[in-house]
């Protein structure tokens, strides 16, 4: 639980949000009308009130009912987990391809939620939770937020079809795509291997469009590197789906590198988020090499459990420029078992069952 309330605290603070205060209520029948029990509700409107706060949060998706009802009680705004993420992604868009895909997340979430922000949207200044759709489409109706989605899904089919054809010409490289939990420091590595310049912050969410350079150090054949978004307990399914072009990428990778922040106390709950994702987008069954990151923030005691519990994982620092040839000769043995890319596999070996299942629909 405190977990879940550091990571809540976290996301609102990247999308620019004070917390003042957290209110937990122990596990018990849920109620249909405001998620939370009564007496709840009057200590939410009261530190509410105690604080100024303007905005509360719920680390819970929430229905339409739900929010209006809460609001008739709280002198705040509500938003729910699934609201401020699409906030957060709404703030980091930077390219075409984010802007459209976090736009049409935001659409289908609003889709269902219409009759609640009718009143409010041509008011929209901005704000956590009222930012993106609200200050472009000020007053839409059901049919045209529908039309909208069809012509955002049509431009998202243009631009996985751009992404192909530069997928296309990148064939003949070996890959290995960074995957894991969100500021688990997979621009870091990748910067580390490649000396490209990818943005690193200690934020959740920093990077949302994939970025793919080559890792050609000291002479040796090149394979190239893809970043990409973060992954994060409860993500959104409107995020998932659109985001599924982008995270193409990682499925047309010969290894998935699943990155680790060995020095968080939720390290297995984000483990299982991470792999619950990947076998939402058909990649359970991809080789996979486990790197525990950031070994120099976590106590001795648990890196010596892990390394118990996990012998096959490599471990280490990202901001050590030391460790990068062990990483980088990690990944290359791990591309020779599962490719015959060029200068990476001493002879041609029978295709490992993976790659079969790719093409079957992977």
């Amino acid at each position: 639980m405190d977990e879940h309330l550091h990571e809540l605290g976290l996301l609102a603070g990247t999308a620019g949000a004070e917390v003042v205060g957290t209110v937990v209520q122990d596990r018990g029948t849920l109620h249909a009308a405001t998620l939370v029990r009564r007496g709840k509700v009057e200590e939410l409107a009261a530190l509410a009130r105690e604080q100024a706060a303007d905005l509360v949060i719920f680390d819970e998706d929430l229905s339409p009912a739900q929010i209006k009802n809460l609001e008739n009680e709280i002198p705040a705004k509500v938003l729910d987990r699934s609201g401020l993420i699409l906030d957060i992604f709404a703030r980091r868009a930077r390219t075409r391809e984010a802007r459209t895909q976090v736009e049409l997340a935001q659409l289908r979430y609003l889709l269902p939620r219409l009759t609640r922000h009718w009143t409010h949207l041509s008011r929209q200044v901005g704000g956590i939770g009222q930012r993106g759709v609200g200050e472009t489409q000020l007053e839409i109706d059901r049919r045209l937020i529908r039309r909208r989605i069809a012509r955002l899904a049509s431009e998202l089919k243009d631009i996985e079809k751009e992404r192909g054809e530069r997928r296309k010409r990148r064939l003949d490289l070996p890959r290995a795509a960074l995957v894991g939990y969100t500021n688990a420091g997979k621009s870091t590595l990748m910067n580390l291997l490649t000396g490209g310049g990818a943005r690193v912050e200690d934020r959740l969410f920093v990077t949302l469009d994939p970025r793919v350079r080559r890792c050609e150090r000291g002479g040796r054949p090149p394979f190239l590197v893809t970043d990409t978004v973060g992954f994060i307990r409860k993500l959104p399914h409107h995020l998932v789906a659109s985001f599924r072009s982008t995270l193409e990428e990682a499925a047309e990778a010969d290894l998935l590198v699943h990155v680790v922040d060995a020095a968080s106390s939720a390290l297995e709950v984000q483990m299982k988020s991470t792999r619950q994702t990947l076998d939402d987008l058909g990649l359970s069954a991809y080789p996979v090499l486990l790197v525990l990151n950031k070994i120099d923030l976590a106590p001795q005691g648990a890196l010596d459990r892990l390394r118990r519990e996990l012998p096959e994982a490599l471990f280490m620092s990202a901001i050590d420029p030391a460790q990068a040839d062990r990483l980088e000769e990690r990944v290359r043995e791990e591309l020779r078992a599962c490719r015959r890319g060029p200068g990476l596999s001493p002879a041609p070996e029978p295709e490992p069952a993976w790659v079969a299942a790719r093409g079957n629909g992977r």
